[in-house]
Formats: structure tokens, sequence, C-alpha cells
């Protein structure tokens, strides 16, 4: 028989007001997300990542150069696709890409003094099934411009000047590829990047008050309360960002997808930042900032929509057979994530550096730690690629 202390102490629910019971399963599930929210940046970081492979294109969709360290600047790395080619059409010159000329894959890149003022550039077309067609070329990495003529070219409707590099490298170029081409640096110029939700507005008067020069003003309370820039983001010859991440857990999850005995090659998805460690395949999906030895953070901004590139054999420079060459397909059944580009599958993340960050060296093995997890999916909206 219970005690009288017993019955002071029994939870009665029958006696509970009706309001309370309404206010705690209204407030309960939100305090339960808010918690969830706010443990997930914390979960991320104490897993901490590595970053096990850099690259550097220094002309654009050839292949590209492995490095131990490399130079990250707010326009990408140093020497990353700082050089272009463009086909010579009756139109006039074009853009080449891998998906289009699928044999650029044939000219291998080496990069000879990366830091130095008279660093070169050495191209190797292997000329697959051709052993005698194979042969080298040497560039200068930081060529003079003083002694180039001025060109413009509209890459992905983002225009700028570049510097057209002399007649024998075009000479050297199209007698490889066997129609005419024509080699472009871009020199001290930029392209604008044009996602839409990237651009630029008129600062408001919070924005003008707090970039004023007070005492207690800094870039990171602007980039915190998530103001607009009020000046674009500017890219050399990459598509539409400065770096590219990609995960290693999620690239093994598509070597899962191919035949037995096949791994899928990195650098098809041509990456600059590659980063091991993730628990889980496509959690970069989610991936908003990331800091590189607790110091410098990158904004993974958006997703990298993809192509047929991904098909090409890299050891032939022709389109892949079999269930190798049909990769973009694999990746279509369940990557269409991104709202913005329905039909195109999503493979790594479009990044740029943090607010107010200088030049600093990147190297292989730098811990990474997520900083920042996005409530949902970014949408793509670079016009004319969406």
């Amino acid at each position: 028989m219970p005690s009288e202390w017993d019955k002071e102490r029994k939870f009665e629910i029958e006696k509970v007001h009706p309001m309370y019971l309404i206010t705690a399963l209204c407030v309960v599930p939100f305090g339960v997300y808010f918690l969830l929210n706010f443990l997930s940046p914390l979960i991320h970081r104490l897993t901490a990542m590595t970053i096990s492979e850099i690259y550097v294109y220094p002309i654009k969709s050839l292949r590209g150069v492995k490095v131990k360290e490399a130079l990250g600047t707010a326009h990408g790395f140093k020497h990353d696709r700082t050089f272009m080619l463009l086909r010579i059409t009756p139109e006039g010159p074009v853009p080449m890409a891998v998906s289009k000329q699928p044999e650029m894959t044939q000219f291998l890149q080496e990069i000879h003094g990366y830091n130095d003022a008279d660093g070169s550039l050495r191209v190797t077309f292997r000329a697959f099934g051709n052993a005698e067609a194979e042969k080298s070329l040497t560039i200068p990495l930081t060529p003079d411009p003083s002694s180039l003529e001025a060109t413009e070219i509209t890459l992905h409707s983002s225009a700028t000047r570049a510097l057209q590099m002399p007649q024998s490298y075009n000479d050297w170029f199209t007698s490889c590829f066997g129609y005419a081409v024509q080699l472009i640096y871009i020199g001290a110029h930029t392209r604008a990047v044009l996602f839409d939700d990237m651009q630029p507005r008129e600062p408001s008067p919070l924005t003008r008050f707090l970039r004023a020069p007070l005492p207690f003003t800094t870039r990171s309370i602007a980039s915190a309360i998530g103001l607009r820039p009020t000046s674009p983001q500017r890219i050399a010859f990459a598509d539409c960002a400065p770096f590219l991440v990609v995960s290693q857990t999620s690239v093994d999850d598509v070597s899962s997808r191919l035949p037995a005995g096949h791994a899928m090659d990195v650098t098809k998805f041509r990456p600059n930042i590659v980063v091991q460690g993730a628990l889980d395949a496509y959690q970069e999906d989610y991936w908003g900032v990331l800091s590189i030895n607790n110091s410098l953070d990158v904004v993974l901004a958006h997703n990298c929509v993809r192509c047929a590139s991904v098909n090409v054999d890299y050891e032939t420079g022709r389109p892949g057979k079999g269930e190798l060459g049909d990769v973009l397909k694999k990746l279509q059944e369940d990557r269409r994530i991104d709202v913005g580009a329905r039909w195109s599958p999503v493979f790594g993340r479009y990044s740029f550096w943090g607010v107010g960050r200088g030049d600093e060296v990147v190297r292989v093995g730098d811990r990474v730690n997520v900083k920042k997890v996005n409530d949902g999916l970014s949408i793509f909206s670079w016009p004319g690629l969406s």
C-alpha cells in the first residue's frame, strides 16, 4: 500500500493544464532540432580529415600536375588554369574542353620551379598508339606580358582580356591536334564569377557602417552576419570557382559502381583539393565551410555539376568503352540532387577563399575540419550552365 509520501510524489498527467502540454509538444521538437544543428558542426570538427592530394592545371583541360603543396590565392592556386587552348573555327576562337576534345587528355604537364620567377611548364604529347609522334614543349610559367598581344575571350559567359602566346606555341599544338589551335595566357587579368547568389549588391547603410574604419570593425563581423560582397569574386580560366574540393570517400563510392578491379581516376573530376577521412560518401554536399589547420577558411559555395568528361578514357584520349564509359550515367542514377541543374549529376564542391584571407600555402597532410554545415543543398545558378 503506497505511503502518503508516495502519493504526493506521484505525477498525475490529468492534472496538468492542457496549455502546458501543447507548449511542450511545440517547444521540445524545436529544441531537439536546434540542439542537433548546434552539435552537428562540433561532431564534424572532432572528426578531423586531411588533405590527401593537391592538383594544379596550368593549361586548362590538359592533364593535371600533382603537387605536395601549392600557394593558394583568392583567384585559385598559383599557376592553376592560367593558360587556355582555343580551337580556331570559322566563327572565331572557341575555348577547348575535355568533354568536346577528349584528345586533350593526351597532354601531360610538368612544372619546374613552381616558385621561381623563371619557372617553366613542360608539356608532353603522348600520342596513344603512335610512339613516334610523341614530343615535348617547354613554356614559361609566367611569360613576359610586355611582348604579348592582347585579346578578348569569353568562357561560360564571363569575359576577360588575355594575352596571345607566340605563334610557335600555336604551331606546336596545332601539329599535335591536327587542327588549328591557339594558346592564350591570362596574365594579370581575371574573370567574374557569375553565380547569381554571389553577385555584389549596393551596400546598405548597415554594410557601410560595418565597413567603416572603426576600431571594433573586422571582416569577420560582416562575414558572420552574411553581408553580400560589394565587389565580385574573380577567377582565372577555371570554369566557375577558384577551387574544386572533392572527398576521397565519395571517389571510392564511384569506384564501387565500376566493374571489379577498376578504380575511379580522381583526376577525371579535375579537383584542386582531395580530402580524405569523411565518414560517409557525399557528406560534402552539405559542407558550408572547411577549416584548414584551424586557421584558413575555405567556403564551399556551390555544387560542381558534371558532364561527359568523366567518361573519357585518359589512356587513349577517346570516349571510354563499356561501363568505364558510363560513369556519367551511373552518377545520374542518384546524384541529380541540385534543382538548379536537374539533369546533371553532382560531384564535388566549387569553393572560395575565406573572407579577407591573403595568399597561403596549402599542403598535403594539412588537417581539415568542417566548420559549418549547411541546412540544405545549394542551388546552382551560373547563367547558361544550369
